[in-house]
């Protein structure tokens, strides 16, 4: 007998590859500066996450979700903006304006804050642990 320990089984983290996921992470921070490579990141996501392992496909999910859950409250920001300029001629679009701008500020910095923990998880290797989560 031997008090050796057997090696351990390769967990999905050690043999999935990190790449790609890395690659849709730096293209939606550098989206953040001029939005075009958030496209060709989502495009990845799509492309990549049905072949993914299990620990890749919850960062390409989480990706995914990501883009669509910034996308939706950019337009209802937008919208707010759209509305309100036209009546801050009078006065009453002003709180419209305002909360516009607000609202599509605070979605810039979730989408980075987003992207920057995604990043963290996938440096070591896990999985995200909740990649349908809304906040974070």
């Amino acid at each position: 007998m031997t008090d050796a320990m057997p090696n351990p089984a390769p967990t999905a983290s050690q043999t999935e590859d990190r790449t790609m996921p890395a690659v849709v992470y730096g293209l939606y921070l550098l989206g953040l500066a001029n939005v075009i490579t958030i496209f060709i990141g989502l495009f990845i996501a799509y492309a990549n996450r049905g072949g993914a392992g299990p620990v890749m496909a919850s960062h390409y999910t989480f990706l995914i979700r990501t883009f669509w859950l910034s996308i939706g409250w950019f337009v209802i920001g937008g919208l707010l903006l759209l509305f309100g300029i036209p009546l801050s001629f009078v006065l009453i679009g002003i709180p419209a304006v305002m909360l516009g701008i607000f609202i599509m500020g605070a979605v810039w910095i979730w989408f980075a804050v987003r992207c920057a923990v995604g990043v963290i998880y996938l440096a070591r290797g896990e999985a995200y642990p909740r990649p349908l989560n809304w906040l974070i």
